[in-house]
């Protein structure tokens, strides 16, 4: 039985998750993607296929609410430069996803200690990428030391803001010809205005539904 009375504590939310791959695994590793928004996008179809990755979704307790751990990567970058985003990368040859996010997440931000929950089912981004997020949560808040070379600023978001789908707002461009759809979250703790879009919030509002939406 899940504890209803403030679902966004950290202990709630790591509950909340063991209960879900438990009870409803089939849904937590379905496929997830940019095409929810954008039905003419199939991963399948795409030309010299992905790059398979995986992110850390990482919680902790700040302050008696959960947050989760995001960052802003370098402007230099190949790919997804100056975007926010979950600790996250590449997944080397021999690696597991969950082996890949912990050590991404040492390696830009020093982050050590988290203990995995499970894994979500894979995320394909129109930007290339077959994305594994791994979720995890701290005992404590870290002490973080953002990688010079790949990130330019790391942060927490009160999971409370993340999983609110009023603060899931919905834009679009145009790219080669075709207006694309995606997710955008602005969020500002008064110290500096983010803008989270694209993937990484395209896979926010993944986790959000399937955590806290009418699915289950």
């Amino acid at each position: 039985m899940l504890d209803t009375s403030d679902p966004f504590t950290l202990t709630a939310f790591a509950d909340r998750v063991r209960q879900r791959f438990e009870s409803r695994a089939d849904v937590m590793a379905a496929i997830a993607g940019d095409q929810k928004l954008n039905p003419d996008y199939e991963p399948a179809k795409r030309e010299g296929g992905f790059r398979d990755a995986a992110v850390l979704i990482a919680a902790c307790n700040i302050d008696g609410v959960a947050h989760l751990l995001l960052t802003q990567r370098t402007d230099h970058l190949s790919s997804h430069s100056g975007q926010i985003a979950f600790p996250g990368g590449k997944i080397d040859e021999g690696e597991t996803p969950i082996e890949a996010a912990l050590r991404e997440a040492q390696e830009e931000v020093g982050l050590e200690g988290a203990e995995v929950l499970g894994e979500f089912g894979t995320y394909y981004s129109g930007s290339g990428y077959a994305v594994i997020p791994v979720v995890a949560v701290l005992d404590e808040v870290p002490e973080l030391v953002c990688s010079e070379e790949e990130v330019a600023d790391a942060f927490w978001v009160p999971l409370s803001f993340l999983m609110d789908q009023k603060y899931h707002e919905i834009e679009s461009l145009n790219f080669k010809g075709k207006d694309r759809h995606f997710y955008v979250m602005p969020y500002d703790d008064g110290t500096k205005p983010r803008r989270i879009w694209g993937l990484t919030a395209g896979i926010i509002r993944t986790v959000q539904e399937r955590l806290y939406g009418e699915v289950f």
